[in-house]
């Protein structure tokens, strides 16, 4: 049934409805869309921490980073390391004065099965942003969803506060063992999982109810709601407005400045497909993952398997062109000294 013209400038968009329900996230490192759609939090990643220091607009801050690598010196290997986290850091600094909640900064994902390294490296981001003047209430740390991951996160939570973000998740395996760790908040990226399902499958489109990015996310909400855990569930990844739309009730969705443009177009009615009270309603049965279990449950998901460590892969690769791109810089700094 079509909306008439009056009645479609007094409905709100589907962004102000769905922000009714939901947090919603800006998943970018570009402040502009920050501003332009004024979400409470944001979030960032390798890919997109790299994809904005390519713009012109945001060279001081690559210039900022070299200088502060440079500054602590050691090996060429160390300054880039060092201008790497400051670089994030800078980005999240300034993503900070124009949201008033809290933005995701993720550690190296090239220390993704390396426990000890990550709760080092998220550590060193938490120190960097301290000397910043902003506090750890204000970072979310963004870990892999290994298992080296999760229990890094265990220990970062328990016992340093600090908040993380566990990304690159797939499978429900790593959704439990991500909450019996107490984790802040978990990021199911959606998109992907529909990506693998289109690519392995005889299907190619889904209706959103269907999806099986949806699927899942609804999965590990209703589960963490039936048995009381704390830890925020996230959607991430979103392929389409109909997968954003099909989650409206979820804590929180992050969400690219492409698609909060089409929902700030859109005056559709959403109303909530996830709710508490129909979650503790479900019949579930709560499980408990140690590693062997988890290492069996997850690898039984063949796509969980592949999608992570394509995550991991990618987002490695990425990590390693900013390294390139600051080792410009610091090789050009060195000339000139």
């Amino acid at each position: 049934m079509s909306v008439s013209p009056v009645k479609r400038q007094k409905m709100e968009s589907a962004l102000d409805q769905l922000k009714h329900h939901t947090t919603v996230v800006a998943d970018t490192g570009d402040f502009n869309a920050i501003d332009e759609y004024k979400p409470l939090d944001a979030t960032t990643n390798p890919s997109l921490i790299l994809a904005a220091a390519q713009m012109p607009a945001y060279q001081k801050l690559v210039d900022d980073a070299v200088a502060y690598g440079k500054k602590l010196g050691g090996s060429e290997e160390e300054q880039i390391k060092n201008a790497s986290d400051k670089l994030f850091v800078l980005f999240g600094a300034e993503i900070l004065k124009r949201i008033p909640g809290r933005v995701s900064t993720e550690v190296d994902a090239r220390l993704s099965f390396d426990k000890e390294g990550m709760i080092q490296r998220a550590r060193r981001l938490i120190d960097l942003y301290k000397e910043a003047g902003i506090g750890k209430d204000r970072i979310l740390i963004k870990l892999s969803s290994t298992w080296e991951g999760i229990q890094a996160g265990k220990v970062l939570e328990a016992e340093y506060g600090i908040h993380c973000n566990m990304t690159l998740l797939f499978s429900f395996a790593q959704a439990v063992a991500c909450a019996e760790a107490g984790v802040t908040l978990i990021s199911p990226f959606v998109g992907r999982i529909l990506d693998w399902y289109v690519a392995n499958g005889d299907k190619k489109t889904y209706e959103p109810s269907e999806d099986p990015g949806v699927k899942s996310v609804t999965k590990i909400y209703n589960y963490y709601k039936k048995f009381g855990y704390k830890t925020i569930v996230m959607g991430a990844s979103f392929r389409n407005t109909g997968e954003i739309k099909a989650l409206t009730g979820c804590d929180y969705l992050t969400i690219s400045p492409k698609l909060l443009a089409e929902l700030s177009k859109e005056h559709v009615k959403l109303t909530p497909t996830l709710s508490v009270k129909e979650a503790q309603a479900c019949e579930l049965e709560k499980i408990h993952l140690d590693e062997k279990a988890f290492r069996w449950h997850h690898n039984e998901d063949q796509m969980a398997v592949e999608k992570l460590s394509d995550g991991i892969r990618k987002f490695a690769a990425d990590a390693v062109k900013l390294d390139r791109m600051l080792k410009v810089g610091v090789v050009s700094r060195s000339c000139q000294a």
